[in-house]
């Protein structure tokens, strides 16, 4: 990639902010000590991450922490006028398979208010997830929203039109416990293609609710691999003034293999998903301070 691609990268760092308050969510598939390892991969895996003011990611595999621990140094190390820190799942999964759900955000910019795991063991109407979906309550002085909650899920492929349904259910609740109406449910949903038959999308309370808006629809492509032409991975939001707060047209897929130059096999080396992204829109204030 030699020195375009280092070129490139610098000027996607200077990009960063650009008058908005940005969000994504991304899939980096089995995000471990082997990946964080990478010198090649963790350089791109910085630089997506850090156009994002919060990142929620998935399928962190290392159970001992030290691949996110990294991570967080290299983007801290990359991008020094702010800080990142981290808000970690338990590590989700019925079986032998964990995996965690992880924000990343920038401390200076975004707080963390409260957060709520879901499908413990004592949450009985939980436990048909695979793994429980992750919640938490952000404050931020600089957007046009000054509160709102990101509740980040993975569903299981194979279940994913229950666990999609059971998601309105989640929302509700968490829209009653911190007396909010501004959700927004986002990650690889896997809410496309054979995972959820046709028949299906009629049952799904999470998709036919007028509150409810898709901000990535149908026709978008998520995944990396030319094979594969799916939307898999979703931002949805409910509320009414976090859907005001959204700058039009921007929530998307964000093509890195494009925007940093790679061949396929390299941007595989990264992940199968790409991120998909919204933006808030800054406070008239924070638009001259930022």
């Amino acid at each position: 990639m030699g020195q375009r691609f280092t070129l490139l990268l610098i000027f996607l760092g200077v990009q960063v902010g650009a008058g908005a308050f940005k969000i994504c969510a991304f899939n980096i598939r089995s995000f471990g000590r082997a990946k964080a390892a990478n010198r090649r991969v963790m350089g791109a895996l910085v630089q997506i991450l850090s156009r994002c003011d919060i990142s929620a990611i998935q399928e962190v595999r290392d159970s001992r922490g030290a691949a996110i621990q990294t991570l967080l140094r290299e983007l801290n190390r990359y991008d020094p006028s702010h800080h990142y820190s981290r808000l970690e799942s338990k590590r989700l999964g019925r079986g032998s398979y964990k995996e965690q759900n992880i924000f990343v955000y920038r401390m200076d910019v975004v707080s963390v208010t409260d957060w709520c795991q879901f499908g413990d063991e004592d949450a009985r109407n939980y436990k048909a997830f695979a793994r429980g979906p992750f919640a938490a309550r952000f404050h931020s002085p600089y957007t046009a929203i000054l509160d709102f909650v990101l509740l980040l899920h993975h569903t299981s492929p194979r279940e994913a039109a229950q666990e999609l349904e059971l998601l309105f259910g989640v929302c509700t609740e968490l829209m009653q416990r911190w007396k909010t109406e501004n959700v927004m449910l986002l990650g690889d949903l896997n809410a496309a293609g054979a995972y959820i038959p046709a028949s299906a999308w009629a049952g799904i309370r999470l998709r036919n609710h007028l509150a409810f808006h898709w901000l990535i629809g149908d026709g978008e492509d998520t995944t990396v691999s030319h094979r594969t032409c799916c939307a898999y991975d979703r931002i949805i939001v409910h509320g009414e003034e976090l859907l005001g707060a959204i700058v039009p047209r921007s929530a998307k897929p964000f093509n890195f293999t494009q925007a940093l130059g790679l061949s396929e096999e390299e941007a595989l080396a990264i992940s199968d998903h790409y991120p998909v992204e919204v933006n808030l829109r800054l406070a008239p204030k924070a638009q001259r301070e930022l």
